[in-house]
């Protein structure tokens, strides 16, 4: 599979997703597809399906399902006769949740993709947990989560969300360091930020 992560990086693509967006991403498999194309680089449907564990019909048809609201593209490029490629068209997916507050449905949807990351911090964890003594101290110490408990108002929290995600955009920014580095593996970085349980306020 193509993968352009070994040039330096231009600023992430980032989409404000609507409503329409929404609806069409709230599927297991639309989410996984758009995060495969964002992490591995183009693809064929046949290599999504392999590589998602399903079947080359339902990978076309859900790819194609994402192209109609825009968060995919065909990558014209690459393709050739029958065989299609396709891409992502963002790194970077956003939304406030008060964005679908006027619309049930899509508040649904915004509300099944958001547990849907959870599960997946929940699954990527349990998956460190399980397998953290096959990699080095160096990544023993570098892995793994931490909080801290604060008293804030609700603007001050956005600027504090928004400054620490200019440091991972940044980050992403640089060129990678596997050609070098033959310690570098990738790493998935999650940001949240929850309201304290009742009781230790």
């Amino acid at each position: 599979m193509a993968n352009d992560e070994d040039a330096p990086r231009a600023a992430l693509r980032e989409v404000r997703i609507d409503k329409r967006q929404v609806r069409v991403l709230a599927h297991p498999l639309r989410m996984r597809l758009v995060g495969a194309l964002r992490v591995k680089g183009p693809a064929t449907a046949t290599t999504l399906a392999e590589l998602l564990g399903t079947n080359t019909g339902a990978t076309s048809y859900h790819l194609r399902q994402l192209a109609e609201v825009g968060l995919v593209v065909e990558d014209h490029d690459r393709g050739s006769g029958r065989q299609r490629w396709w891409r992502a068209a963002h790194d970077v997916t956003n939304w406030e949740p008060s964005d679908f507050d006027d619309d049930p449905d899509a508040r649904a949807a915004i509300e099944w993709i958001q547990g849907d990351q959870v599960r997946l911090l929940v699954e990527t964890a349990e998956r460190w947990f399980a397998t953290q003594h096959e990699w080095s101290p160096a990544w023993r110490d570098g892995f793994g989560m931490g909080d801290i408990f604060m008293t804030i108002p609700p603007d001050r929290l956005e600027e504090l969300k928004a400054e620490v995600w200019q440091v991972l955009e940044r980050y992403h920014r640089e060129v990678e360091p596997a050609a070098t580095d033959p310690e570098a593996r990738p790493v998935q970085v999650f940001l949240a930020a929850y309201p304290l349980r009742e009781g230790l306020q």
